[in-house]
């Protein structure tokens, strides 16, 4: 892959190209570099995966850059195009980006699914710089490397270990948010990979993470393993699905199995 072909997919390199050339054009020279991130760096893509891009800027967005993004965001959106609809990243000022430290910050985002920015810390995290700096695709701009300090797998399995516990606390305690097809194959997914992570201290695949579940894990989540992949193909109609209710009671446990063997590391 290189800068004009960095997937796979023509049509999803054109919508790329055409966001990311909207992008340069809106914020002249406070725009840094554009890149990928997510499974189209780590690895293992496919269709139904979402696009994750990082857009590095110098300083924060004005008041007017804001204006003219949630502009051509809804217009890439409304592409003719599936791939226009998965797009999902945030626009880090480089000094945010560079260290870790900055991690929690909210920063201008866009949702998977959104036709606009919003200002959130979903993105403002470890992992993420992680994957910019080890495995991001650049789109345009200097080699990721340049523009991330270090993370050691210390700091990494510190982070992932505090998502499993906190986003595993509020899926307890909050289970009918999270009652659909969509988020209880996306939980199972997430929290493979979440504990993988923790036995390589390096940020892997979902599919990467099932795998590794699958072999390494008690063989009695097996079967829910391989029902959550097939899970997540169209998000937007598998979101308004409620779960089976079998595999939903099967994912609050497996989140519990996971919060406890995560105190291993």
């Amino acid at each position: 892959m290189n800068e004009k072909t960095p997937t796979p997919y023509p049509e999803l390199n054109s919508v790329l190209q055409q966001m990311v050339k909207s992008i340069q054009s809106i914020l002249d020279h406070n725009f840094v570099g554009a890149y990928l991130q997510g499974s189209f760096a780590v690895g293992d893509f496919d269709e139904h995966s979402d696009v994750d891009f990082v857009v590095v800027i110098k300083e924060e967005l004005s008041d007017k850059q804001v204006d003219a993004l949630q502009v051509m965001h809804g217009r890439i959106y409304n592409l003719d195009s599936e791939w226009a609809k998965h797009l999902e990243g945030s626009y880090f000022p480089q000094n945010i980006l560079r260290d870790h430290v900055h991690r929690g910050k909210p920063i201008w985002y866009l949702d998977h699914g959104a036709q606009s920015i919003s200002q959130s810390d979903h993105c403002n995290t470890r992992v993420v710089r992680w994957v910019m700096r080890e495995k991001g695709v650049t789109l345009v701009g200097p080699p990721p490397k340049t523009l991330v300090n270090p993370i050691s797998a210390d700091l990494l399995r510190m982070e992932i270990r505090e998502v499993i516990t906190g986003w595993g606390q509020e899926i307890l305690d909050h289970p009918e948010r999270f009652n659909n097809r969509f988020y209880q194959g996306f939980i199972v997914l997430s929290y493979c990979r979440m504990l993988h992570d923790l036995h390589t201290g390096v940020n892997n695949s979902k599919r990467a993470g099932a795998e590794w579940a699958k072999v390494n894990l008690d063989p009695s989540w097996s079967g829910l393993i391989d029902r959550s992949w097939r899970c997540r193909p169209n998000p937007a109609v598998s979101v308004r699905q409620r779960a089976n209710p079998e595999d939903f009671a099967a994912t609050l446990a497996f989140v519990r199995y996971v919060i406890d063997r995560s105190k291993l590391f």
